[in-house]
């Protein structure tokens, strides 16, 4: 009679794909049952892990980089382990997972930008705010991009933290980014950039700004950039008036106060100039063969549904730009053979529960972070997050609702199929590759921007990894 899964002879075997702060939150909070014994795989198709704190936090906030000391305490317990280099659907598919393992947990985020759908998005030089953020961050899927950055004017679609980091590394000056961890190419680059005005385009208004005051507070210490908000891009309409002054939202009244303070206090010595619009989309990007300009139409605030809403009017114009980055959301992609919701770009869930497209749940699936519920909130958010899917994949533990896997090796099958796959100590190795290059240079590392360098550095020093192999 086979043991009771989660003991000594016979552990809780979990699988996590991905290998971002969801991963590690829902690694921390299995870690945490005491009473059971649980060995915990994760699989990354990078050779690096940390998800978007590695490649999407912007180089010049390093301070939020450091919750990676979180999980570089969550990957020393005992039963964790890391395989970078492996892709799922690819080197392993879901069959594989399930002949190996109690339960499965998706933590892959969510990859790519949501479009605008109109005329003109895929001009030369309009670009997705995902492949800009990759790109800078040195991310080996986005390594290779070019963005034309000798123009004067660049328009960033979206107000949300992202589009606000976007416009943050535009305007910031050499020596603010030298001190960062910025891909090399791309700190060469924006060195070399002609952008002068970058124009932040909301298609809600003040109210409703997506971005959170520190960020927004940010902009005064630009080195490079003044700030420009219009006192009339900032009056409140009746519906938005009665929305500040009830209070509900600290954060949009704190919005407020500093983008009144800027519209009052305006300045004009530096050389660059970030310009804040409201109650603006765009309908079109406009020219001949590259980004020309953009039509925006003039919104209004209006009610639909309880909710607050931007209403296009029959009011447009047209504002010259040399380079478009739409920011207005992620999308996830779907996994082979994991149900998806095309609409909100996340796998059919239930709680964090995977369900196929009739709501019934697959056994030993579970999901979190952006994959689960959409792209919202910041890093910490994830947290309770993956708590609340670990809570319910340890019901189904008790339940006895799980996937009964015949083997507890996988090694062996990734040597099979030829994956070089990449450990945590690999990992701590790049790592300090990285912070000893940015050493000589006075930055706090050099990053490594391609996967195949990052083996080869490996393989170089395998010696170091390996000391039997060099006695």
């Amino acid at each position: 009679m086979a043991s009771l899964v989660g003991t000594t002879d016979n552990p809780l075997r979990v699988a996590i794909i991905g290998s971002g702060p969801s991963a590690f939150y829902a690694a921390e909070h299995l870690q945490k049952q005491r009473d059971m014994t649980i060995i915990i795989d994760m699989f990354e198709r990078l050779p690096t892990p940390f998800g978007l704190v590695r490649g999407g936090v912007a180089p010049d906030h390093q301070k939020i980089k450091s919750v990676t000391k979180v999980y570089e305490r969550i990957a020393e317990q005992p039963g964790f382990r890391f395989f970078g280099n492996v892709t799922f659907g690819k080197d392993i598919v879901y069959n594989d997972l399930a002949e190996r393992y109690h339960a499965i947990i998706y933590a892959v985020g969510t990859q790519t930008d949501r479009r605008m759908d109109i005329p003109g998005e895929d001009l030369p030089g309009s670009h997705a705010a995902t492949e800009f953020v990759g790109w800078y961050n040195a991310h080996p899927d986005y390594h290779d991009r070019t963005f034309d950055l000798s123009g004067k004017r660049v328009a960033v679609i979206g107000n949300g933290n992202v589009a606000m980091d976007v416009i943050r590394i535009l305007a910031r000056t050499e020596d603010e980014l030298h001190s960062t961890d910025i891909a090399d190419y791309a700190l060469e680059a924006l060195s070399n950039s002609g952008i002068k005005t970058l124009y932040l385009l909301g298609r809600r208004g003040p109210a409703q700004g997506k971005f959170t005051p520190p960020e927004l507070k940010e902009l005064q210490d630009m080195a490079g950039a003044d700030i420009v908000v219009s006192p009339d891009e900032i009056k409140l309409d009746p519906l938005s008036e009665k929305y500040i002054q009830s209070g509900e939202d600290r954060a949009a009244v704190r919005n407020l106060e500093l983008l009144t303070h800027y519209a009052q206090n305006p300045t004009d010595t530096k050389p660059k100039k970030i310009v804040m619009r409201f109650l603006v989309s765009p309908v079109e990007v406009l020219g001949t063969g590259q980004v020309e300009a953009i039509r925006l139409v003039k919104n209004e605030i209006c009610e639909k549904e309880h909710m607050l809403r931007p209403c296009p009017t029959d009011e447009f114009e047209i504002l010259p730009v040399d380079l478009v980055f739409r920011s207005i959301g992620y999308h996830g992609v779907p996994l082979p053979g994991v149900p998806f919701n095309e609409k909100t770009g996340t796998i059919r869930n239930d709680h964090g529960r995977v369900t196929d497209d009739s709501g019934t749940y697959r056994t030993g699936e579970y999901a979190v972070g952006w994959i689960k519920r959409g792209p919202s909130g910041i890093i910490g958010t994830n947290k309770p997050d993956a708590q609340e899917t670990v809570t319910l994949l340890l019901e189904d533990v008790g339940a006895g609702r799980l996937l009964a896997p015949a083997h507890s090796e996988i090694e062996s099958l990734l040597a099979e199929r030829g994956i070089r796959f990449v450990t945590y100590d690999d990992w701590r190795l790049l790592d300090q590759l990285e912070q000893t290059w940015g050493d000589a240079v006075g930055r706090p590392r050099v990053k490594f921007y391609q996967v195949e360098d990052m083996l080869h550095a490996l393989a170089d020093h395998a010696d170091i990894l390996n000391p039997q192999l060099s006695s």
